[in-house]
């Protein structure tokens, strides 16, 4: 068995170890721990070796939170909490972030020990209406999923508490209604996530200073790539040097885009510790102890 292997702030779980995962208490010492889990990484479709989008956030005295349930989430997130436990968070409503979600209904409906009580869902305005169309039986028709999903909108700018963690959305630069996030943690660790998106203030704004950035990046820095969808690795990289992160993890690459292409822009333009995330990938979030701050000061 691997020990797991400390990344400057962030401690990487061995991933073929995943199960060992204890996830009962977060506090280390004096410090209030909080961590993200990679249940699927896959950008725009599920891939070969990677569920679509989807990523569990704990922390003590905090209800696991699931950040997007893509394509093969719900079989993946089985590893690590029983999936009636989990509150979710949807970044925004394409298929590879919420097509499990009528899975995770059929759990909660039919399990021969379904969860009391209804899950919390974060998402955007029209959420209800379009999980209930997926969800539906007959052509046409919208699953009344209130049974089991306590369905609530996301207001740009306004921060949700969940347990120990401060949620605060922000509207992003892509084509539907779609947020990225600043996460603060118990300590005061802070995790940004890009969601899907292209350059604009608000990514920036969300990783303002932030010990981790989990960040998108679909395609190399061609020339031809669309305007406003996704981030480039170049791009990436930019966004975390300029908000001065601690940590930049690249996400969101589909299988038709080089890793390692991605990778390799992304270190171009950060010079800190820069990882592409897989699946079953875990890591800590620390906070970091000196940062300067070059988005409020430029």
């Amino acid at each position: 068995m691997m020990e797991p292997s400390h990344l400057g702030l962030v401690l990487a779980l061995d991933s073929q170890n995943a199960g060992d995962v204890e996830c009962n208490s977060f506090k280390h010492g004096s410090i209030w721990v909080m961590r993200i889990t990679v249940l699927g990484c896959s950008g725009s479709v599920s891939g070969p070796n990677s569920p679509a989008s989807g990523y569990l956030i704990q922390a003590d005295d905090t209800p696991p939170l699931v950040l997007d349930l893509g394509g093969g989430v719900l079989g993946a997130l089985q590893r690590y909490i029983d999936p009636g436990d989990a509150t979710l968070l949807l970044s925004h409503l394409h298929a590879d972030h919420c097509l499990d979600i009528p899975g995770l209904l059929v759990w909660r409906r039919y399990h021969p020990n379904p969860p009391k009580g209804r899950a919390i869902a974060y998402g955007p305005t029209d959420t209800a209406l379009r999980i209930g169309a997926a969800s539906s039986e007959i052509g046409g028709h919208i699953d009344d999923i209130s049974d089991v999903l306590d369905v609530r909108v996301w207001e740009d700018g306004e921060s949700v508490q969940f347990g120990g963690v401060q949620v605060h959305p922000r509207r992003v630069y892509h084509p539907p209604e779609s947020y990225g996030f600043r996460m603060t943690g118990p300590d005061g660790q802070v995790l940004a996530v890009s969601g899907d998106t292209g350059v604009c203030d608000a990514v920036l704004d969300l990783a303002d200073g932030a010990d981790v950035f989990l960040c998108e990046a679909s395609w190399t820095h061609a020339p031809d790539r669309p305007v406003g969808v996704h981030l480039s690795g170049t791009e990436a990289g930019m966004l975390a040097r300029k908000a001065s992160v601690g940590t930049l993890l690249l996400t969101h690459i589909p299988p038709w885009t080089s890793r390692d292409e991605v990778l390799a822009e992304a270190k171009a333009e950060f010079d800190g510790p820069v990882f592409a995330v897989s699946p079953d990938d875990a890591f800590e979030i620390a906070r970091t102890p000196t940062r300067e701050n070059p988005v409020s000061s430029a």
